[in-house]
């Protein structure tokens, strides 16, 4: 009789725990998993990004997932930052109901602004009216950013920690938190916040780095404006490069293909 075996699930595990007497709400990870999965999508894509760009990009990516564990479990979200200086959007989406992430960079084409602009977006159920938030803000330092979205959004404080090495936090107040524990604690205080403090588990959870975009769903997105001009989409090639606006992953779309999905879609109204 064979021993059973219980393995870790896949992606970055994030652990929501209470703090007692404290009336606070810890949020962590070490997404080193997670920052690995991100890495090998953007070699799989030979994408290319600056230290600088690269930065801003995990230090959000972390917060978002650290933000998204916070949030209940049916909820679909999404994050996109307008910089100013240096001149990129920033995009992340996550499904709380399969605990994926996913973003990328926009680094071409961004909109020039006197501020900073900060895009929350969440959809509580599948098929629902997105709900947004927009704050502006300044300056490129995202968990900064984040800070001042939920001061002025969500209307309570919260902190942002880079504990040592991929491993992050969030502290989150609640009704009645000690504000003046919650204002002066540290990253290292953080980091061993369990020996100092009573935590109660909350909930813990496993969120992996996944789009979803499959040639099926690009073809979706690009029917419409080919029904209404296919020579505007493909001019006289026989394919086209399409980039998932989630991704970036290229999707190469032949005419025939497209030509095949109308035809297919047209046969599944009949």
């Amino acid at each position: 009789m064979s021993e059973e075996t219980t393995s870790e699930p896949a992606g970055s595990i994030v652990t929501t725990d209470f703090v007692r007497h404290r009336n606070a709400m810890l949020v962590r990870a070490d997404f080193g998993s997670l920052f690995t999965d991100y890495y090998l999508h953007l070699a799989d894509q030979k994408l290319r990004y600056t230290p600088e760009q690269d930065a801003i990009f995990k230090t959000a990516l972390a917060a978002f997932t650290l933000h998204s564990a916070s949030r209940p479990l049916n909820e679909h979200l999404a994050w996109t930052l307008n910089l100013q200086d240096p001149r990129l959007n920033v995009f992340l989406a996550a499904d709380n109901e399969d605990c994926t992430v996913v973003g990328r960079l926009f680094t071409e084409n961004v909109r020039a602004a006197e501020q900073n602009t900060f895009y929350s977006d969440i959809v509580a159920r599948r098929g629902a009216e997105p709900r947004r938030s927009v704050v502006n803000f300044f300056g490129a330092d995202i968990f900064a950013a984040a800070t001042d979205f939920y001061a002025r959004s969500e209307q309570r404080p919260v902190r942002f920690f880079q504990l040592a090495g991929d491993e992050h936090a969030m502290l989150l107040s609640q009704p009645d938190c000690d504000v003046a524990w919650f204002s002066s604690v540290d990253a290292s205080a953080v980091k061993d916040l369990d020996k100092a403090e009573t935590l109660s588990r909350i909930e813990r959870r496993a969120y992996e780095w996944h789009c979803g975009c499959t040639q099926q769903k690009i073809l979706g997105a690009i029917a419409p404006a080919f029904r209404a001009d296919p020579r505007g989409v493909f001019g006289d090639a026989e394919s086209i490069r399409v980039e998932c606006p989630r991704c970036a992953a290229v999707h190469t779309l032949t005419r025939e293909a497209m030509e095949a999905y109308l035809a297919e879609s047209k046969k599944d109204q009949a």
